[in-house]
Order: C-alpha cells, then structure tokens, then sequence
C-alpha cells in the first residue's frame, strides 16, 4: 500500500510543527508511543489525544480533539492519527468541526498502515489535505 495524500508529507513536517496526536499511547513500546517521542525530539510540539491519560511522552493529555482548550487548539498544524482505519471516519468528522472553529488544522495525517475512504471523502467535502498510511517518522528522517 502506498502512501495517498493530496499534499507533500516532506512539505507538510518542513512548514508545520505542532502535532495534536490522537491515539497517542502511554505504553512507550508501541509506535503511537515513540513516534510522537521522537517528533518532540527532533523540535515539534506534541499534543497527546488520549482519554486513559493524564500525560504521554512529557506533555499534558486530553481527553479528545475538542477537549482542548481554545489557546492550544488554536496551533493545531496536523491532526496525526493512530487508530484503526475503521476509527478513521470518526475522528475525521472531529477534525472537520474543530476545523470549523479554529481554521485548523492544516493536515489530517494517517499513521502507516491506516487508511479509509470514507474519512477521504469526509476531509475533502471540508476540503481538508490529508496524508494516509504515512509515518510520520520515516518522512521525518528523509528530510
């Protein structure tokens, strides 16, 4: 499966670097851990999404997409997803009502391996750019 997007990911992590993280996971052994960790370490800003956590690689967790508050959710760049692509529609109508109310973010992004054609059509209707089952850690190392 190759990567579909309507945008540049290399474009997208050059010009973007705050990343709320929706599925972002406490266990520092799964990807939706130490992808995050290692964006924060290569200079952007995490916003963990996650219900079951209070914090997640150093930075404070929310609940959902429409938990945060208005000054960080106001930053959101890219909406990075780690669900199963079954989820993804879900949280794209999410990201289109935050998209409503702050004009972000800029990029709906897809981890490797997800990917649904209804969230497509849900983004694009809202013409929101999206990047699906794309890393963003391997596009991070190929800049």
């Amino acid at each position: 499966m190759s990567p579909t997007n309507t945008i540049s990911p290399h474009e997208i992590l050059r010009k973007y670097k705050t990343i709320a993280v929706v599925g972002a996971s406490k266990n520092p052994a799964k990807d939706a851990y130490t992808v995050p960790q290692f964006m924060k370490d290569h200079g952007y800003k995490i916003i963990p999404v996650n219900p079951t956590a209070d914090e997640i690689v150093g930075e404070k967790a929310y609940p959902s997409l429409t938990d945060l508050p208005a000054e960080l959710a106001s930053k959101v760049e890219i909406v990075d997803v780690f669900r199963p692509s079954e989820e993804l529609p879900q949280v794209a109508r999410q990201v289109v009502d935050f998209h409503r109310k702050y004009g972000r973010p800029f990029v709906f992004w897809a981890q490797l391996g997800l990917e649904n054609e209804e969230a497509k059509q849900i983004l694009a209707k809202s013409e929101i750019p999206y990047i699906m089952n794309a890393c963003l850690r391997i596009v991070q190392r190929s800049l």
